[in-house]
């Protein structure tokens, strides 16, 4: 008899694969923006390939809720997470120039109030994607994404293997 509230194909294991999948994501999105506008941390052109696949891990988890089949929206989550952590590790090469980079870069626009527009573009700083704007324990943020995407969403992966209901 399954219980009231809980459909019969979620596992403890499938729950938490889900907790993790939509959990890991928004907490890199929230310091990847805290970073940003709190700490004048600006993205470069890698920075956001990263923040794509976590915003479609979100949406894929959020849809789990909903939808299903559920393990299908929690693998596609965590493929988003994983995808997120390779472009991290990618960026973090190049950061650590261990190979070469894309050649485009980034700028911050803001536009303040009484200057033309051609003064903000030209005032505009140059984000590189080649250098690290910070480091914790001698990683940078690009390789934490890679360190805390890669095992989260191999974490899920597990999870859900081991939450198959027989």
């Amino acid at each position: 008899m399954a219980k009231i509230g809980v459909p019969g194909d979620v596992t403890p294991q499938v729950r938490l694969a889900r907790q993790i999948a939509l959990g890991v994501p928004a907490l890199l999105i929230a310091g990847a923006y805290i970073s940003q506008y709190g700490f004048g941390l600006y993205p470069c052109e890698m920075c956001w390939w990263q923040r794509y696949p976590h915003f479609a891990a979100i949406l894929f988890a959020l849809l789990s809720y909903v939808l299903a089949p559920k393990r299908l929206w929690i693998s596609l989550a965590a493929g988003g997470i994983l995808t997120s952590g390779l472009i991290g590790g990618f960026h973090a090469g190049v950061e650590y120039g261990w190979w070469e980079g894309i050649t485009g870069c980034s700028g911050a626009l803001v536009r303040e109030p009484g200057t033309s527009a051609m003064d903000a573009i030209t005032s505009a700083p140059l984000i590189r994607c080649d250098r690290a704007p910070w480091h914790f324990l001698g990683v940078s943020l690009a390789g934490w994404n890679f360190i805390v995407s890669g095992i989260a969403g191999l974490a899920v992966f597990v999870l859900l293997a081991k939450g198959r209901t027989r």
